[in-house]
């Protein structure tokens, strides 16, 4: 573990941030963009589920003001998008519900891998 932030070691971080591979303001927008309708759309700072939220939080923090509950959050989504991707994480076309369902967590799995 590092000495930066003792709840979330260099692994955590590094995979964390491989995985989601928008920026927080691609994530924002897509977030807002998931959520609007016709109809009905929420407010934009409510727009998108619970973990998309929690995921642009964590990316606008610095390492040193990761919570434990963010690190949580973190191995959360770095499990869901190893169980629904290859390790290698290159470009992958699929259905748009599963893309979409990935890119509310902040992976867009049409990006090249960096």
């Amino acid at each position: 573990m590092t000495t930066d932030n003792p709840v979330v070691d260099d692994e955590l971080w590094t995979e964390f941030h491989r995985v989601v591979n928008m920026t927080s303001r691609e994530l924002e927008d897509w977030l807002r963009t998931r959520d609007a309708g016709p109809e009905d759309e929420p407010l934009p700072d409510e727009a998108g589920p619970p973990t998309g939220h929690q995921v642009l939080g964590i990316l606008r923090k610095r390492r040193s003001d990761v919570t434990a509950h963010d690190a949580e959050v973190m191995r959360k989504v770095v499990g869901r998008v190893h169980e629904q991707r290859r390790d290698d994480l290159e470009p992958t076309a699929g259905e748009a519900h599963w893309r979409r369902r990935l890119m509310s967590v902040g992976h867009d799995p049409l990006k090249p891998a960096e």
